[in-house]
């Protein structure tokens, strides 16, 4: 894109499933220099590999709570995109931690980019804001009084933030809503994520997959290089501000989901249900994906049986590494269907 040709970038939480791909993408529409600012606690140095090999990209081992390095990284960028935080389990085990990182730091990069006045900040938001919405197709203007997690309070108060900078500033911004985002480098200890490794792992050994439950509660499906791909165009978009909601658009039971990831991994297993174990505050989600398709020409092109084919490809040749770091970092993982 010529937009992004030549750009100077910041991408906080760069080494993570979406920055890296986000970092990728850049590069491949021309952008001259992009550092990433990631604490690599969540972000993976691999993930950068291809990247990094470029020579167009730096690593900085930092944390979006240091004010000054943020500024220092801020200064003379074009664009800032700002993908860091902490996932939504840890948010509730936390939440002092939850504050610094989410609330805090992401003012200190708000903050940067009014301050050292850089083109367009692109902001990563979620879905949580609405909490188990009362709308479907849910839209942008959905109420946020739903939402009962810290981490999607602290997304709601973030997109508040960037819209007051804006006021106090001009600062350009665009907030994306992300909705259930799965494929390669995702989080492996994420709630969906880490069910969609299990099944894999379950499948591998010719273990049906184990739903707790139905299996009929849902969520909209979108894969990380359509999210990725999302920012992009948000950043050389005419939008100076708002909120957009980054999904597919369809609604996937767990159900169907766990059908169509056998079906791609060639199985002949069929589902296999247990007693409900926790209960799920958001039973359905199902994003209204009309207006990021008017405002910036943003529609997901993967769909979900072509999206787990590319996630079976990444995960089959990692599976021991990404097992072992799941059994160290959390043995016990959460029920099917649980916040």
């Amino acid at each position: 894109m010529k937009e992004l040709l030549g750009a100077n970038v910041l991408v906080t939480g760069g080494a993570g499933t979406i920055g890296s791909t986000v970092v990728d993408q850049l590069l491949d529409a021309g952008a001259a220099h992009v550092d990433v600012l990631d604490n690599l606690v969540r972000g993976r140095r691999a993930n950068l590999d291809a990247a990094l090999a470029s020579e167009r990209v730096q690593l900085v081992a930092g944390d979006v709570r240091d004010r000054d390095l943020v500024h220092d990284l801020t200064r003379g960028k074009d664009l800032v995109f700002h993908q860091a935080a902490i996932r939504i389990t840890q948010c509730a085990e936390e939440p002092r931690l939850a504050l610094e990182v989410l609330v805090d730091g992401t003012f200190n990069v708000v903050e940067a980019a009014a301050q050292e006045k850089v083109d367009k900040l692109i902001a990563a938001s979620s879905a949580s804001v609405y909490g188990m919405a009362e709308e479907f197709p849910t839209g942008e203007s959905h109420h946020h009084h739903n939402n009962d997690t810290f981490y999607g309070a602290a997304k709601s108060f973030n997109e508040g933030m960037a819209r007051s900078f804006r006021a106090m500033s001009g600062l350009d911004y665009v907030a994306l809503r992300y909705f259930n985002v799965y494929g390669p480098r995702m989080d492996v200890h994420g709630l969906y994520t880490e069910v969609l490794v299990r099944w894999m792992e379950r499948i591998v050994d010719g273990v049906p997959p184990l739903i707790f439950g139905n299996g009929q509660q849902t969520m909209d499906f979108i894969h990380t290089a359509d999210v990725a791909r999302a920012n992009i165009l948000a950043a050389v978009s005419g939008v100076r501000e708002g909120a957009y909601n980054v999904a597919s658009g369809t609604e996937t039971s767990l159900a169907e989901l766990a059908r169509t990831l056998l079906r791609v991994m060639e199985s002949p297993l069929h589902l296999e249900h247990g007693p409900e174990r926790a209960v799920n505050g958001v039973a359905r989600r199902l994003a209204d994906v009309s207006a990021a398709r008017k405002d910036l020409g943003f529609e997901a092109a993967i769909g979900l049986e072509d999206g787990l084919r590319s996630l079976v490809s990444w995960w089959r040749p990692l599976r021991e590494e990404i097992a072992s770091a799941r059994t160290t970092a959390r043995p016990e993982a959460p029920a099917v269907g649980a916040r």
